[in-house]
């Protein structure tokens, strides 16, 4: 197999199973990813920049950066397997990512992300940690699915007993949601006398 060939095979996945993101537009499904990989390279490239502190002789800094060049390696993995060619094991280990629901994949970017920060809190650990929990809540939100539409959630709300059966509007003076609330009068335009 030619290096174009396993290259092409990696990004196509040929024998992959419709998964959970079928039912997502595509700006979403490769938006997500876009911003997986951009959040990963900056953990990798600002890890190693925090790994450099050790010159400093701040050793949380330099735990903090190798989690973080972990970190960036792990979503580079699972989102772009392509680029670990080399390494037969990553492209079933996304594979295996990607049948997983979700919301697992979710979980893992938002708590992973947060522990490089923790352990040493500097911009170069929370701004590319930021954009693996930006695309942590992203496949959150995917996790939950589409809205339904209006009438679908009219009739939910009407069948749970949420909403009120009648569409009248009421005209009760009481209807308001203070219950000691004045009733309006009319005052006149501004700049006249009502009293004339």
């Amino acid at each position: 197999m030619s290096f174009a060939e396993k290259i092409t095979s990696l990004m196509a996945r040929p024998n992959q199973q419709p998964g959970p993101t079928d039912d997502q537009p595509w700006y979403f499904k490769y938006g997500v990813r876009f911003l997986g990989i951009t959040g990963a390279f900056f953990c990798i490239l600002f890890g190693l920049f925090n790994a450099l502190s050790l010159l400093l002789l701040n050793v949380s800094c330099l735990i903090g950066g190798i989690i973080e060049i972990l970190l960036g390696f792990l979503v580079m993995s699972l989102e772009a397997p392509c680029c670990f060619f080399c390494i037969d094991y990553v492209g079933q280990l996304a594979d295996i990512a990607d049948s997983r629901p979700m919301w697992n994949r979710a979980a893992l970017y938002c708590v992973a992300s947060v522990i490089p920060v923790v352990i040493c809190f500097s911009l170069g650990s929370l701004f590319p940690c930021a954009l693996v929990f930006a695309t942590g809540v992203i496949y959150g939100m995917m996790s939950l699915g589409k809205k339904a539409s209006a009438a679908e959630m009219r009739q939910a709300a009407v069948s749970s007993g949420l909403a009120p059966t009648t569409t009248q509007p009421t005209t009760n003076d009481r209807a308001g949601i203070i219950n000691n609330a004045q009733p309006f009068s009319f005052t006149g335009a501004v700049g006249t006398d009502s009293n004339v």
